[in-house]
């Protein structure tokens, strides 16, 4: 009688465990764009007739050209903390730091594009 009232509790358990995970919504992670174009958008305001655009736009791009992580990362730092392109040297270990004219340089067009033709 024992081992039934056991097996009758455990199984009433998970049943009800398995009852309880369905029944709530499933976790949201952040997305990492839209987190991007928020925090970007702002600095946009008054600039551009299509802030989140102009956002977007500067955020493929960087993804797209910018190979290095380190770089990468500080530029989306920057875009999203000002609305230009702006790499800090603080914000790169000192050998990485020689890199931040030839990086402008690969996103000069494409910011430009971005800017002035986000839809491109």
């Amino acid at each position: 009688m024992f081992r039934f009232c056991a097996v009758a509790f455990a199984t009433s358990l998970l049943t009800t465990q398995a009852a309880l995970a369905q029944a709530r919504p499933p976790l949201r992670l952040p997305d990492p764009r839209a987190d991007f174009v928020r925090q970007c958008a702002p600095h946009m305001l008054g600039r551009w007739a299509h802030p989140e655009e102009v956002c977007g736009c500067l955020l493929d791009h960087a993804v797209a050209i910018v190979e290095d992580r380190d770089l990468r990362e500080a530029l989306l730092r920057g875009i999203s903390e000002t609305g230009v392109p702006t790499i800090e040297t603080a914000w790169l270990p000192p050998a990485k730091q020689s890199e931040i004219g030839p990086t402008f340089t690969k996103i000069a067009k494409p910011t430009l594009q971005c800017m002035f033709d986000p839809a491109k």
